[in-house]
């Protein structure tokens, strides 16, 4: 049952293009939004879409995955755990942050943009 501790298991559309950032000794690191949606009736019947979005990070060998193949619409399910952090911004103001920080991903629609 250890294997089940903080996981998550998403599928849903790319938000925006990865943004790749190469840090110090080779590191590398994606970053992206995904769009998760929810699909339920109301008390009036009428069809409800929720969605949530989440920010997605990916390291290393999955970030050059990412970089070739996952762009803005694509469908796509990942899986990894939750991280949260804080930082202060500009002003001293204190941040939250809550990311999914990918072990895996497949690659499961077309991209949506395309003709």
């Amino acid at each position: 049952m250890s294997t089940l501790r903080n996981k998550v298991q998403l599928i849903g559309n790319v938000g925006q293009d990865p943004t790749i950032t190469d840090l110090d000794k080779g590191k590398r690191v994606a970053r992206f939004t995904m769009a998760t949606n929810e699909h339920y009736k109301n008390n009036q019947g009428e069809r409800v879409t929720n969605t949530e979005w989440h920010t997605v990070i990916g390291w290393g060998k999955l970030a050059d995955i990412i970089e070739g193949f996952v762009t803005k619409g694509k469908e796509i399910a990942i899986e990894g755990k939750l991280t949260s952090r804080s930082y202060e911004d500009k002003e001293s103001n204190k941040r939250y942050v809550t990311e999914v920080v990918a072990s895996e991903i497949l690659l499961l629609g077309g991209n949506t943009n395309e003709a």
